[in-house]
């Protein structure tokens, strides 16, 4: 006879009963991906195409880099959110590695704790046993759940289980099934913002990355510069979108191609929300 991992059982199950929220989390992390440059790695260096990972998604072009690319990944539909995680960033880092440092390795953990505690609810002695095993306190979920060594299993699982819904569906798709969880979770993060601290000021290179994200957003609109008042509210959509807090929007405002009344228009529609 053998023991049967019954603790590992239990974290599939749980996997399982969350798929729904990790296919949210991952179209929602997927969010502005088609406006960010598209790059290759050209005789180990990486080198921009000169189009967005979007316009290639659009023409069926392929988005992976053969160089960088996982083979496990490399028979994407081009264009499609797989095609998409094999592709290259321009930090040299490939976006699977992003998404699994992210979304999969915490949304994995978490379903681990979560397991651990109905354990702990409804098998207490199971449990206690288990930690003992395993050398880690009963009351420590997150320490038992490294010493059992479930999450590395779950990770694969938890892989399939994105492939599987998502792997040949247009990248476009899936980031519009994204957006409104994004928009929560930039409210989420602008919630926290107000309540914590205030740090010392931006530096410069911060500016430039928030620029980099909102000429992106204003991009997606679609809208003619300079941007009209009529288009005020879609702009500061897509800036939340993009992962710009409203504090970033006010800044970088002033730097855009868009008309005083609507930069004027976006900054009493964030005072009306009270999130500025």
């Amino acid at each position: 006879m053998f023991d049967v991992d019954w603790m590992g059982l239990l974290t599939r199950e749980v996997l399982r009963e969350r798929a729904a929220d990790l296919i949210a989390e991952s179209c929602a992390w997927a969010v502005g991906m088609s406006d960010q440059p598209h790059y290759l790695r050209t005789a180990g260096r990486i080198v921009a195409t000169g189009t967005t990972v979007g316009e290639r998604a659009a023409k069926d072009l392929s988005l992976g880099d053969e160089e960088d690319g996982r083979l496990d990944l490399g028979d994407a539909r081009p264009g499609s959110f797989q095609d998409a995680l094999n592709a290259v960033g321009g930090d040299g880092v490939l976006q699977a590695h992003r998404f699994d440092e992210e979304v999969l390795h915490p949304f994995v953990h978490e379903t681990c704790v979560r397991a651990a505690e109905r354990a702990r609810r409804t098998r207490p002695d199971a449990w206690a046993e288990l930690a003992d095993d395993v050398g880690e306190d009963a009351g420590d979920l997150a320490g038992v759940v490294r010493g059992g060594g479930w999450e590395a299993p779950l990770r694969i699982d938890a892989e399939h289980l994105v492939l599987a819904a998502l792997g040949a569906v247009p990248l476009i798709e899936v980031e519009a099934e994204g957006l409104p969880l994004s928009l929560v979770r930039a409210a989420e993060a602008t919630t926290r913002a107000a309540t914590a601290p205030a740090g010392p000021p931006a530096p410069d290179t911060d500016l430039a990355g928030s620029l980099f994200l909102a000429e992106a957003a204003l991009t997606a609109t679609g809208a003619p510069v300079p941007v009209g008042p009529d288009a005020a509210e879609r702009l500061l959509e897509e800036l939340l979108a993009h992962g710009l807090e409203p504090d970033e929007v006010v800044a970088v405002l002033p730097h855009l191609p868009v008309q005083p009344e609507t930069a004027d228009t976006v900054a009493a529609i964030i005072r009306a929300a009270g999130i500025g």
